[in-house]
């Protein structure tokens, strides 16, 4: 078994979404949840199918995204995994809704941050272990910071 990084592209720092389904109906589930949850969102989804063609199925509301997400899902083309890439919107908006999708196993990250998922390859495919999301921490929140971050809460509407 080998295993290797894959590095997700993302050049404009997008909120996105990496998970794991398990059917191909997938891809208009998860596509009626996002827009379900925050109409006229911009998103672009990739789905790695595991079985039959093997194909990357794509849908979305935004041309660069779904390309955004198809470029990925490829690079990683590992069985079932999903990627939702959002424009204008947070994953925060929309992730409940995505894990309530029957066919949702799990979420590796939700994330603008930089990520690599790791991955290992057998002779019968390919399949995301975990992923690095983001940097190390440095350190931990003095005073100072634990009222930036309750300030930055609450001008973001998420606290009162």
């Amino acid at each position: 078994m080998d295993i290797r990084n894959v590095h997700i592209e993302n050049p404009d720092g997008l909120n996105f979404i990496l998970g794991q389904a398990h059917f191909i109906k997938t891809v208009e589930d998860i596509h009626e949840a996002l827009v379900g949850a925050v109409p006229n969102v911009k998103f672009g989804l990739a789905f790695c199918e595991s079985s039959g063609p093997c194909l990357v199925r794509t849908t979305g509301t935004d041309n660069a995204l779904i390309k955004l997400a198809e470029d990925n899902a490829l690079r990683l083309s590992c069985g079932h995994a999903f990627i939702v890439f959002l424009k204008d919107a947070y994953p925060v908006n929309v992730l409940n809704a995505v894990k309530a999708v029957p066919e949702v196993c799990g979420i590796f990250c939700a994330t603008a941050n930089p990520v690599e998922a790791i991955v290992a390859e057998s002779s019968t495919g390919r399949g995301i272990l975990g992923v690095i999301d983001g940097y190390k921490s440095r350190g931990v929140e003095t005073g100072k910071d634990k009222e930036e971050r309750k300030d930055l809460l609450r001008k973001f509407g998420y606290k009162l």
